[in-house]
């Protein structure tokens, strides 16, 4: 259903078996990634005109801060510095082909910048490439990197933080290729490292900035920045993505994600044993739903009954309801107290609501009857409310999906999750998720967070939130690809519990999709495509969730097969 996704320590497995066991000389490897990551560079800068994509230029004064009295001699190097910028501005528009600064560490994501440097100039680039770090602690490959640069008529220079030359060599840059770190960094930048990626950062068009592997500074298992980290245009990962470029900042850092085959065998990555190896997929879209049935009646697509709704919360239950409908459930009865059951009741057309009886026998019996349930959107926290909720997740023998004060009412009472044999899907965001497990916020490792909670307490856990991330109980998870900041409303987690559980409760689905999580990994993407398309039509500003929901149809459509 998606693309796999390795960690930090699943990569570096990876590689070591590749030479190892199977033989493959890492020199091959580091060849291979380094083409890819030309082969991005050149994608960016390889054309005729070679003043369409410069980095900076010589525009305006030049700044220069130089400590001490002698204004004459801070004077006097200033005009050095724009006559050299303006010098290098003119070399350049008389230059015919691209400029390219590539700055490297001394491990080997640096020896990968340091092949890609050789590569590019054997293509016609224009290429300085710069070494940032310690050269006593570069590695043997980059090392024989460095001198097939030598062979090839480069060099690879050492980087002056202070050297404003360099500054403004690179600024006349079409492309900065940032070869600093790989995805072995777990602390923050800091020293030359620092000024190197800020020498990036400062660039205005930071979408010619091309990072191999990973943007320097994104953890690689939870797009964390480390203090500081490079913005790319376009990122070449090597093999297979990792977490850090979907989730947190690391989704926005990554900038255009191409996935480079390397070399690594189809075995290690596909192999009998991959999905266990490699449980955490992100959501791409690679998946259809089934047509319907000629012969078929509404009974065959699902039975919901949804609890949710109190006074002030009218709008969660009917949007539950709508989304549920829309995602084609064949029967949605909706259970809302008795007091707002006249303001639901106008506001719903397909589903039907229902005031909730007095006798908690009464309101069992017609969950009983139903396929999945839904508890929580827009319920309140009323101690009687709660009681209920925990009640009918604790007697119910058939799929429950807890969303909002569902979840809330959860908190202390773990024991009765933990109990149930039918599967529970719990739709937390990080709030609600903090306040049902007493998890610091922000929460720093979302996706281990999440498979954590679903392997312990056997259920499924869909934290929300930007990169949503659907976890099962066997340790398989997905992280979710769709969505804007336009579904940043309230009532667009409604929608997605009222989708979930439609999902749930259709049988010819879970036939198609395998199990209970991948059926919620599923709806999640779906219901972004929903809000993705919504979004072009109304723009996020004005987008509201009765948009998301009315594109629904149109999402499931172009998935049916």
């Amino acid at each position: 259903m998606g693309m796999t996704v390795a960690t930090a320590a699943q990569m570096k497995e990876l590689d070591r078996q590749a030479i190892e066991e199977y033989h493959i000389p890492s020199l091959d490897l580091m060849e291979r990634a380094a083409l890819g990551v030309a082969s991005a560079v050149w994608s960016l800068v390889g054309r005729e005109d070679g003043e369409d994509g410069v980095i900076g230029g010589a525009d305006g004064p030049i700044a220069v801060l130089v400590g001490g009295p002698d204004r004459e001699e801070a004077r006097r190097e200033q005009e050095r510095l724009q006559d050299l910028a303006n010098a290098l501005a003119e070399e350049k528009a008389k230059s015919k082909v691209p400029w390219v600064g590539v700055l490297c560490g001394p491990g080997n994501n640096g020896g990968d910048g340091v092949a890609a440097a050789r590569i590019l100039m054997g293509m016609g680039c224009r290429i300085r490439a710069f070494l940032v770090g310690d050269r006593g602690k570069m590695t043997a490959d980059e090392r024989a990197m460095e001198e097939k640069l030598k062979e090839a008529g480069g060099a690879l220079e050492d980087y002056l933080p202070l050297d404003r030359e360099q500054s403004l060599w690179l600024s006349q840059c079409d492309c900065l290729v940032d070869a600093l770190f790989g995805v072995g960094l777990s602390r923050p930048i800091e020293g030359d490292f620092l000024y190197a990626v800020r020498e990036m950062q400062d660039q205005p068009h930071f979408r010619r900035v091309v990072s191999c592997d990973i943007p320097s500074g994104i953890h690689a298992d939870t797009g964390e920045v480390l203090g500081a980290a490079v913005r790319a245009g376009v990122t070449v990962t090597f093999t297979l993505p990792k977490p850090g470029h979907y989730l947190g900042d690391g989704a926005d850092y990554t900038g255009e994600l191409r996935i480079r085959d390397i070399g690594v065998p189809d075995e290690l990555l596909f192999g009998p044993e991959a999905r266990e190896r490699f449980p955490v997929e992100a959501v791409e879209g690679t998946f259809n739903i089934p047509r319907r049935k000629p012969n078929s009646h509404k009974g065959d697509y699902g039975k919901l009954f949804l609890l949710a709704g109190s006074e002030g919360y009218t709008g969660a239950p009917v949007l539950a309801a709508s989304a549920a409908v829309r995602s084609g459930a064949g029967l949605v009865f909706l259970g809302v107290p008795r007091e707002i059951y006249p303001i639901v009741a106008v506001k719903c057309s397909s589903a039907m609501p229902f005031p909730l009886p007095e006798k908690y026998e009464d309101i069992l019996e017609k969950a009983h009857s139903c396929d999945a349930a839904l508890i929580g959107p827009g319920l309140g926290r009323a101690p009687k409310t709660e009681k209920l909720a925990l009640s009918l997740l604790e007697d119910l023998d058939i799929p429950v999906v807890l969303d909002a004060d569902g979840i809330n009412a959860l908190a202390g009472h773990i024991n009765i999750l933990d109990g149930r044999k039918a599967v529970t899907v719990l739709t937390p965001h990080d709030g609600e998720f903090a306040r049902l497990t007493g998890a610091a916020l922000p929460i720093r490792d979302r996706l281990e967070a999440a498979r954590t909670f679903a392997q312990e307490h056997h259920c499924v856990l869909v934290l929300k939130g930007h990169r949503t991330i659907t976890a099962a109980p066997d340790g398989r998870a997905w992280i979710n690809t769709t969505g804007n900041p336009g579904m940043a409303k309230g009532g667009s987690g409604d929608a997605l519990a009222g989708l979930i559980t439609s999902f749930l409760s259709q049988k010819q689905l879970a036939r198609a999709l395998e199990f209970p999580a991948a059926l919620a990994a599923a709806a999640v993407y779906l219901h972004g495509l929903s809000g993705d398309r919504a979004a072009q039509k109304f723009g996020e500003y004005g987008m509201t969730p009765e948009d998301l929901i009315a594109c629904i149809p149109e999402t499931l459509k172009e998935r049916e097969q």
